[in-house]
């Protein structure tokens, strides 16, 4: 490989991993001026075009995700040689962005992040907010972390605790339900509801569940809610008589084509394992003992 090709490679995985040439120069320690010189020396010398400029960042096109997959892998490579060259040390910096819903990503992943801050490694951490299944290489994301029953097949991973759903209103005399739609249609309090409230009974529906939670906390109706975020609402009563108590696996994956450097192993384990510590307050709302 010529050093201008993998030169310029370092700019382009920069920008697919943040999303963002100004995050990509920051990264890399130059302006953006040069992030961009990289990134147009590369895609005029191979006639193509990698990424797809929005209002919100660089997005890699769905048609270029195997060139970066080929550029992780060339990294990947490139380290293990300075790793094995240097008698196996090796940096314990890195980026990594985790993906997960929006109750994870406000209620139970910051104090992680927190936690990691404190930690003897710089890792740089980002919280992607999707209550959707979203492609990891095309979003630029490392890890998810999902509950569902199982994992989709793009992914793999480890089911490290459990997620317990119950209902909760602001009145304990409430009888309408709130409806799920959008991404949460998927889950099992949306598939509860579907078959067992009668469509007549079910009011406003939202694909948040921090939404609904103000729904129901404002008297409008019961809401199926992850526990450990009914529980925490002063404004909220349990109904255990609503319902059974449901609950599903929360997953940590990552997709089936990652190379996973080892900084993002070491987030891995260190994040499955603040997760398992709280299946309590995942499961049940509460923190035993």
């Amino acid at each position: 490989m010529h050093n201008e090709n993998w030169d310029d490679l370092r700019y382009i995985l920069a920008v697919a991993e943040t999303g963002s040439v100004l995050q990509a120069a920051k990264r890399l320690g130059v302006n953006h001026a040069t992030v961009l010189r990289h990134v147009a020396a590369f895609e005029a010398r191979n006639d193509t075009s990698l990424f797809e400029r929005t209002a919100q960042g660089y997005r890699l096109r769905q048609d270029r995700v195997h060139v970066i997959e080929a550029a992780q892998k060339a990294e990947a490579a490139v380290r293990e040689v300075e790793r094995v060259a240097s008698g196996g040390r090796t940096s314990m910096t890195g980026a990594i962005r985790i993906t997960s819903t929006d109750t994870l990503c406000a209620m139970i992943l910051p104090a992680f992040v927190v936690q990691l801050s404190f930690s003897e490694q710089a890792f740089d951490i980002t919280l992607l907010n999707s209550n959707a299944h979203i492609d990891l290489i095309r979003e630029q994301a490392h890890l998810v972390v999902r509950p569902s029953a199982k994992l989709a097949e793009d992914l793999v991973g480890n089911a490290v605790c459990n997620l317990g759903f119950a209902a909760y209103a602001s009145d304990e005399n409430a009888t309408d339900w709130h409806a799920l739609t959008g991404p949460l249609s998927r889950s099992v309090a949306a598939k509860w509801i579907a078959k067992e409230v009668p469509r007549n009974r079910t009011t406003s529906a939202c694909d948040s569940f921090l939404t609904l939670r103000e729904l129901a906390a404002l008297g409008q109706g019961i809401a199926v809610l992850p526990c450990f975020v009914g529980e925490a609402d002063p404004r909220l009563v349990r109904l255990p008589k609503a319902m059974p108590r449901l609950s599903v696996p929360l997953w940590v994956g990552t997709h089936v084509d990652t190379i996973v450097s080892r900084p993002q192993k070491v987030v891995q384990t260190r994040l499955e394992a603040y997760l398992a510590s709280k299946e309590d307050l995942l499961l049940t709302g509460h923190t035993m003992g």
